[in-house]
């Protein structure tokens, strides 16, 4: 049904994808909604979000409300006279009278297969978590987070070297795919979510990100995907704190303390966890590009079997 005005609320990439979707199939979109242009980068500068820019490329129209709980903002957003609006990582909040403004209310498209992993930061959690396999879920949106009846899923398994950013990449096309899907479909199966089943995905935190030698080689190796390509796992090493961007697990295991250099070779570093050995492939000090391990090895004699990182 293309004859649907559809309004379509979103910022980052992931949302950009389902744009893209929307204008490649013809829809009707007669607005953008998005987040204020944002400092960004080394100077600071303001920088319009992966949805505006795309949006303006297609000569769309573009609203940047602060907030859509004031009235201005309900009653420009009640003149696009919408069918639907379709929300993606938008990052505002829809208040209940904006839900029911479109004809057929706002549906959103989540990265994950719901109830599991409501939330902000569903794709770094299912890594975490070390879930086999995570979807979209296209969701009819209520006054919860994350809690409407779900319309639509397409599920996707988690590949083992899968990172956040891989993982993001793969889902948003997805995400676009089944929203076409969605608003082709002759009718839709509203099914109401398990709330007994929720699983509640929390935002990433910087902090989280420090590597605990003590957890499981197993759950450090997942770290390290999880927070690729932010915040990106680390320790402290030599004095300063080094971001890991890969590594893998390696069988066995060792009786030295968790974050103890067992070898350093061409491959990488091993290392001792709480249980089982983890190899360190790539590495990157404050400042300095991501390197292999080997290099840092070789230009940092220090490196070498029983030097203890964490501490």
């Amino acid at each position: 049904m293309k004859s649907r005005r559809l309004v379509f609320a979103g910022t980052p990439a992931f949302a950009a994808t389902a744009l893209q979707a929307l204008l490649r199939d013809g829809q009707q979109v007669v607005a953008v909604y998005t987040q204020p242009d944002r400092p960004a980068g080394r100077g600071r500068q303001l920088q319009a979000s992966a949805v505006k820019q795309l949006a303006e490329q297609a000569q769309l129209p573009v609203c940047q409300p602060l907030s859509l709980r004031d009235d201005e903002a309900q009653r420009q957003l009640a003149a696009w006279d919408a069918d639907l609006m379709i929300v993606a990582a938008y990052g505002l909040i829809l208040p209940p009278a904006v839900l029911a403004l479109p004809r057929q209310g706002c549906i959103n498209i989540h990265a994950s297969l719901l109830p599991r992993w409501r939330g902000a930061a569903p794709i770094q959690r299912a890594l975490l978590a070390g879930d086999s396999h995570t979807g979209i879920s296209i969701m009819q949106m209520d006054a919860g987070l994350d809690t409407g009846a779900v319309l639509w899923t397409r599920r996707l398994a988690i590949a083992a070297d899968d990172t956040s950013l891989s993982l993001h990449d793969k889902l948003a096309q997805l995400g676009g795919e089944a929203l076409l899907e969605v608003l082709h479909a002759a009718h839709w199966q509203a099914q109401a979510q398990d709330d007994s089943a929720a699983v509640y995905a929390a935002k990433i935190s910087k902090e989280e990100a420090g590597i605990d030698w003590s957890r499981s080689a197993e759950d450090i190796e997942r770290a390290v995907r999880a927070y690729l390509p932010w915040p990106v796992a680390s320790t402290p090493c030599l004095g300063e704190t080094l971001k890991i961007h890969a590594a893998e697990l390696l069988p066995g295991g060792s009786d030295a303390a968790p974050g103890t250099l067992i070898a350093v070779d061409r491959q990488g570093w091993t290392l001792a966890c709480g249980r089982g050995l983890l190899r360190v492939t790539q590495v990157q000090r404050p400042g300095g590009r991501v390197i292999a391990a080997a290099e840092l090895a070789r230009a940092r004699p220090e490196l070498a079997p029983g030097l203890q990182l964490g501490l």
